[in-house]
């Protein structure tokens, strides 16, 4: 009798689920952890309020209601497969508001289909060691972190959906608001003010030029008759030329004061965007962008490596492990600039902390090594991340300034150098050279030694205006104020340019017809609201929150019901200003031959046939009249292909290709009668000056011009 051959089935060995937010991310996860585990990106939120409507219950304590987002209900199907066919999930969403929202959403979404274990875990970074320790040690999640992303969520959705059909029935259809974006468009229109109403006021200045053996040195007027000179126009500068240039120059005072130059400590998100945009020319959201790029893994030859922590952080703390790593590899490059102890730089008591401050994962991984598996940019963002951090635990600089006093009748003239005589941390800082360079070295001189001047040089200056916001400026005024949290500056400046509130010349951000219209509105009608204290109160709201201080309803209910009573009331009484934005022109359609009107678009002012629809001619409104001899055409706003960056050129383009990136204003230039246009320079600030490059008429406040030229946006 045969006997029966007994198959044992083999167990099938269940993988744990990891879900990350990016692709990017979890290919690197997924090589780290390596057998067992299963890497999958949930692409961000794949749950969120509809944008349909407004969708929060003011009734039942501001209950938000969420969707599938549209378009990602397959993703999420395909998750809740992959999990069911796991032993366990872990959340592996950022370590910050949103992420603990994204790995909440899904922890509900799961459970909802099988009965599973569902846990959260944290890291700072993407390494092995840090990766596989987040494993070991699953989290809950952090309801309270989700209250505040919920609280802040839904007060952004009431003030916005409040706000924004207001602003369509009252200035303009497709127009939007929001809290946060709002308020640093009021600074932005604030700060252009200020610009505007400056008139730049004359002054000079007297330098000297001494010749001794091979050295020529420039020394400046600071005192004058014992007093420090303010010399309003060239006569007064000529005055005291002609009272010193027969006396004697001689050396009264030579004085050196050495000054210690502490290291800074390791970034902040916005102390990176701050400085990617001064060195680097960087926006704050191609600096997030390549950050992000850096943090999520890049192939450095066979393997995928996550280069720096995380970058949304308002902290200053370096973990043991990175700290006895960089005192490392100082100890062994730069031994004698190794500090005793480690350097501990104090947290702001605003700052969230839930972070270290940016830093490289590795601290050999130097940006040489780097250099030929990064993109141009992600070196240049990864060289001043790598230097911030190791300088920052290096021994302090000393610098030595020299100054000499020179003594010619009743005039005193200085001349001052610098010189760094301990490198300490600029041994690996590339500011060291940029200084190094800049300084130019002084003769022996001594006390009483007589001096022969060459030259004496006036000098012409005037008086610098407030600057516009750049990137950097704006994301530290807001950081100085507590508006947003590092999350956000980026994306404030984004949507601000987005909807054309605001747009970038010259690296200064500047507001539109149409920002500054919604400004003005929000302001006189919403001053609470678009105001920086109330938006520093609500981001400490949010984090007593966050902290379980405070009920999230509790907040919500306090702010809505004044507001929503104001939204009424405005839209009750205020008058539309849709009629009044249309303004008669003197310029007539070239094809029906009808008036046109000024109307306001998406990209300021512009001309329109009173015709329409029957007619839809629109053109450009003129600036000013073209500065080309022979030429009868008209200098308008254009946007080149591609980035739609604006300039300003012909209406009879191509016969003529005048074109200035300078916009024109309202001022004709009293010399020659070609416009002015505004110019900006780091030497002089914001300036006006003649397009005519034969003149060299610069606009002072004694000559206030002649506002005959019509200056408005383009919707062109």
């Amino acid at each position: 009798m045969a006997v029966k051959k007994t198959v044992t089935k083999k167990k099938e060995i269940r993988p744990t689920l990891v879900i990350v937010e990016s692709p990017a991310k979890a290919k690197t996860i997924e090589k780290y952890l390596g057998n067992g585990f299963m890497v999958k990106a949930s692409m961000g939120h794949l749950i969120d309020l509809p944008k349909s409507r407004i969708a929060i219950d003011v009734h039942n304590n501001f209950e938000p209601e969420y969707i599938t987002v549209r378009g990602r209900a397959k993703l999420l199907k395909e998750l809740q497969t992959d999990a069911k066919k796991s032993k366990e999930v872990l959340l592996a969403s950022d370590n910050d508001r949103e992420g603990e929202a994204i790995a909440w959403h899904l922890r509900n979404s799961l459970r909802s289909k099988q009965d599973i274990p569902v846990r959260r875990i944290v890291f700072n970074e993407i390494t092995p060691q840090a990766i596989k320790e987040a494993v070991k040690h699953p989290l809950d999640i952090d309801e309270s972190k989700v209250n505040a992303q919920k609280a802040r969520r839904v007060l952004d959705r009431l003030v916005g959906y409040n706000l924004s059909p207001l602003l369509w029935k009252k200035v303009k259809n497709g127009l939007s608001a929001g809290r946060v974006q709002s308020v640093a468009l009021r600074l932005i229109c604030e700060r252009e003010a200020e610009v505007e109403n400056f008139i730049p006021e004359e002054y000079w200045t007297l330098d000297v030029t001494f010749h001794k053996g091979k050295h020529d040195f420039i020394a400046q007027l600071v005192q004058y008759r014992n007093e420090k000179p303010e010399l309003k126009n060239e006569p007064e500068v000529r005055t005291i030329i002609d009272e010193i240039k027969d006396k004697e120059c001689r050396v009264s005072d030579i004085k050196y004061v050495d000054k210690s130059i502490k290291p800074k400590a390791p970034f902040t998100t916005s102390k990176l965007q701050q400085m990617a945009a001064n060195r680097l020319g960087f926006t704050s959201k191609k600096t997030m962008q390549i950050a992000q790029q850096l943090y999520e893994g890049i192939n450095i030859g066979s393997t995928r490596v996550g280069l720096i922590t995380y970058m949304r952080t308002d902290s200053v703390r370096i973990s043991t492990v990175a700290m006895e790593d960089v005192r490392t590899w100082i100890s062994q490059k730069y031994p004698e600039e190794l500090p005793e102890n480690p350097i501990e730089y104090s947290v702001e008591k605003k700052a969230q902390d839930a972070h270290e401050a940016i830093r490289p994962t590795y601290v050999t991984y130097t940006p040489e090594y780097l250099k030929e598996y990064l993109t141009r940019d992600q070196q240049r963002l990864y060289s001043i991340i790598w230097e911030r951090f190791v300088s920052s635990q290096m021994k302090t600089a000393k610098s030595r300034t020299t100054s000499i006093d020179i003594v010619s009748g009743q005039a005193l003239f200085r001349v001052s150098t610098t010189k760094i005589i301990e490198k300490g941390f600029y041994k690996i800082t590339k500011t060291l050279v940029a200084r190094e360079e800049k300084e130019k070295s002084l003769p022996e001189l001594a006390p009483g030694e007589l001096l022969q001047p060459v030259e004496f040089k006036p000098e012409q200056h005037f008086t610098q205006g407030p600057s516009r916001y750049t990137d950097a400026s704006i994301v530290k005024t807001l950081e100085e104020k507590g508006i947003g949290r590092p999350s956000t500056y980026a994306p404030i400046i984004s949507v601000l340019l987005e909807r054309y509130y605001v747009t970038r010349s010259n690296k200064q951000l500047v507001p539109t017809a149409l920002g500054r219209i919604i400004n003005d509105m929000l302001v006189e009608n919403f001053s609470s609201v678009v105001d920086v204290n109330f938006t520093a109160a609500v981001e400490n709201n949010l984090d007593r929150v966050e902290e379980a201080q405070l009920e999230w309803p509790t907040m919500i209910g306090e702010f809505y019901a004044p507001f929503k009573t104001r939204v009424d009331e405005v839209m009750a009484s205020l008058d539309s200003m849709k009629g009044r934005l249309d303004e008669q022109s003197d310029y007539v359609c070239d094809k029906c031959g009808k008036p046109m009107l000024k109307k306001l678009g998406r990209f300021g002012f512009f001309l329109a046939c009173s015709g329409f629809p029957e007619c839809r001619n629109t053109r450009s409104i003129p600036l000013a009249k073209c500065p080309r001899p022979g030429c009868n055409g008209e200098i308008v706003a254009r946007r080149t292909k591609g980035r739609g960056k604006e300039f300003f050129g012909c209406t009879n383009y191509p016969e003529c290709d005048f074109i200035s990136h300078f916009k024109p204003i309202n001022m004709q230039c009293p010399q020659c009668g070609h416009f002015l246009v505004e110019k900006f320079d780091k030497k002089n600030g914001s300036f006006k000056s003649c397009i005519n490059p034969e003149c060299d008429y610069l606009h002072t406040s004694d000559e206030p011009g002649d506002p005959s030229v019509q200056g408005e946006d383009s919707d062109e």
